[in-house]
């Protein structure tokens, strides 16, 4: 069941600090791999909860596994993203204090299949073209847009 969801069983809707790593995929052409999610239809990468024991790393390619059906072959460190910008509370009422590991992963193989209970669609999109995105991961795509610019 994982970790958050036995904390809520006891807490509800309270405000859980919650540790997290994600993963951007890019592909050669530069675009990047986004779901829109089902909770609040709007777009992010993938990513999720780190459960008790489990290597940051690990987590962050467990989801992008089990969210998109791709395996990553290498990790980059890309950020931390954390603070009053990221607290959430998602469309049911749960509460969280994000605490974010993120990579950026260029080689990575499998076939792209979405995770129906939490993704309504899997797309590439190149960065000047990015949808509406989930609002704790907005920051990140700020540091993101700005990094691949400062690099072209």
């Amino acid at each position: 069941m994982g970790y958050i969801m036995d904390l809520r069983k006891v807490v509800g809707h309270r405000t859980l600090i919650q540790c997290a790593a994600s993963i951007i995929i890019e592909n050669e052409q530069g675009q990047i791999l986004l779901g829109k999610r089902t909770d609040n239809h709007m777009w992010g990468y993938s990513g999720g909860s780190i459960e008790i024991d489990e290597k940051v790393e690990d987590c962050a390619k467990r989801e992008l596994y089990e969210e998109m059906g791709l395996v990553a072959d290498e990790l980059e460190f890309f950020m931390i993203n954390s603070g009053p910008e990221v607290h959430y509370v998602y469309p049911n009422g749960d509460e969280v204090s994000n605490i974010e590991i993120i990579y950026i992963c260029r080689k990575y193989h499998g076939e792209i299949k979405k995770q129906d209970e939490e993704l309504d669609e899997l797309r590439f999109f190149d960065i000047d073209e990015l949808p509406i995105i989930s609002p704790p991961i907005r920051p990140v795509f700020e540091a993101y847009v700005r990094m691949r610019k400062e690099t072209l």
